[in-house]
């Protein structure tokens, strides 16, 4: 009998002690809602979520921006590996319209004399910000968000890129090719 009082005992032990203080500290503890009291300060060098408002009003007004980004090879570079993983997929590697996705819809070529000679700096990067057609925005206009945001430096290594790599890219493309 005292054998099944101490299993009995053993047993409940579990009960009594999940009902005492300490099994609810997690769940009651001190807390600041996002909500309430005033908004903290952002921590230094964080960046915000919705990025920065592109401050032109549309991809007319953008023609005559100057690039304000020099064309280093370190800006050519950044300018690749952007365009490669938001641009390529539509406008293929080297520029010929020929990527993916590009195929089905129709994506113009970027390596034509219109788009490297007889377009502005300031038009790319407008098109790049505020898209055109079936080709999305990849900027933040008027405070809302493009399809995958790309600050305005970003967007400027992208132009020195497609005006002052791209075309040096696909000749070393077709030279190993033959």
């Amino acid at each position: 009998m005292k054998f099944k009082s101490v299993v009995a005992g053993a047993l409940m032990m579990p009960a009594v002690a999940l009902a005492w203080p300490w099994s609810t500290d997690m769940m009651n503890q001190p807390n600041i809602k996002p909500q309430e009291g005033p908004m903290a300060l952002f921590p230094d060098r964080s960046i915000p979520v919705e990025g920065i408002p592109t401050q032109v009003a549309d991809r007319e007004a953008s023609r005559d921006l100057q690039n304000p980004v020099p064309v280093t090879a370190e800006s050519v570079k950044k300018g690749r590996d952007l365009y490669k993983i938001y641009c390529g997929a539509c406008h293929g590697n080297t520029g010929t319209g020929d990527g993916a996705v590009g195929a089905k819809i129709g994506a113009i070529a970027l390596n034509t004399d219109y788009i490297q000679s007889g377009m502005t700096e300031g038009w790319i990067w407008g098109t790049i910000t505020f898209g055109s057609y079936v080709m999305p925005a990849y900027g933040v206009v008027q405070g809302k968000r493009g399809s995958n945001d790309l600050t305005v430096e970003e967007r400027w290594h992208v132009v020195n890129y497609i005006r002052n790599g791209m075309m040096k890219d696909a000749a070393a493309t077709t030279a190993a090719g033959n």
